[in-house]
Parts: C-alpha cells; structure tokens; sequence
C-alpha cells in the first residue's frame, strides 16, 4: 500500500476531463465486476454486452466469457454509452474500474522477465503531472486500487473453477482451431453463441456483428 501510494504521489497525475479513457479507441474495453453489472441493470441493461475476447471456446462452437462490459456508443472513438457532449451522465454513480482510473495495476515482466506490478495506465497519454497528492488522498486511491484488483482477480478465478467443473461434467473442451474459425465467421457476420459469466452462472447471449 505504502509503496503504491508513494508512486501515485511522484506521478502527480491530474485529471483534465478529456474523456480519452472512456472511448474504446484509447482503453479497449470497460470490464465490469458483478457487482457494478448489477447497478447497471438498475439504471440502463442495454449498456451491457459481453465482454471482449472469450477465454475459452468448446467443440461445439459455443463461446465463454468471464463477464459483462459497457457497450460503446456507435461514433468513431467508440465512446462509452455513459458518455454525452464528453461528460459522464452517471459520475456519481460511476463503476469501481472508473472510480480508481488510471492508478491500475497491470501484471507485466520487466526487461529482465521478472513479473511486477506496474502501477499506471495510459502515463503522459492523457491528463496532466503537475498535482500535490495528500498522504492521506494517496492511501485512499491506494486502497480502493487494491480493493478492485483483488475484486478483478477474485472474479476471474471464480469463472476458471466454474468453467473448469462445467465443462468436466458437460464433456466438453477448448479447441482453439473452432475459436478462430468461429470468429472469422462472426466477422463476416454470422452469429455466435456466447455464455457470459455473470452471478456465479452462465447466462446466454446471440451475437452478430451490426
């Protein structure tokens, strides 16, 4: 805690609301723990979809996914369905992944291969680096970084041990070849099947490309 503290605080990130970590062109995806699925249901389900990239296929052609993330609105950056004249229409009610942006905690080998944990996302690709961060504001973003990794990895074990006892009792496997035939047929638009991880349970889903 202490060390990721002292980090944020030499960085001095400031935000400058530009709104560049909440498009798709500049972040990827917004994965959503199940407990921010859940408060998005409450406010507007058509903002969810499955989450990018399913871990795993099985012989069938049926795809697996981890969870839910926000869908992006139809523009050329790929801005957040929250996001509206660059503004977040639900700040206060923001998700943890949005709470403690950019100070995550991304599991990478250095130039030597040893794996650490290095501490921020996007550095000097947004915002500005002139902010006094208080110990305590510090210590605070450090935990609630902490919290949500811990939540992050938490989840992703949760679905590993359920895919794996599924797929035992269902008799079924990853092939990677069906993967990617499968793919390259949903990119030429034909539909797939896609069973998202949500709640300890598979739910399912019909995708095919707009």
């Amino acid at each position: 805690m202490e060390r990721l503290a002292g980090i944020i605080r030499d960085i001095k990130f400031r935000c400058t609301s530009c709104g560049k970590c909440c498009t798709r062109s500049f972040n990827g995806h917004v994965f959503l723990l199940d407990r921010d699925v859940k408060a998005v249901l409450a406010i507007e389900p058509e903002a969810l979809e499955p989450a990018p990239g399913p871990e795993f296929c099985d012989q069938k052609g049926t795809f697996y996914v981890s969870g839910y993330a926000l869908r992006v609105q139809n523009d050329e950056a790929g801005s957040c369905w929250f996001l509206k004249d660059g503004r977040c229409r639900i700040y206060d009610q923001r998700f943890a992944i949005c709470r403690i942006y950019p100070y995550m905690l991304h599991r990478e080998p250095d130039e030597e291969g040893t794996v650490d944990w290095r501490q921020f996302s996007g550095l000097e690709q947004h915002g500005e680096y002139d902010e006094t961060i208080p110990d305590e504001e510090s210590m605070e973003i450090a935990r609630e970084t902490k919290e949500y990794e811990n939540a992050f990895l938490t989840q992703e074990i949760r679905f590993l041990e359920y895919m794996q006892a599924f797929f035992t009792r269902n008799r079924l496997r990853h092939v990677q070849k069906i993967y990617d035939d499968q793919l390259r047929a949903f990119r030429k638009g034909a539909e797939i099947k896609v069973m998202v991880f949500f709640d300890d349970r598979l739910e399912e889903h019909r995708l095919r490309l707009p």
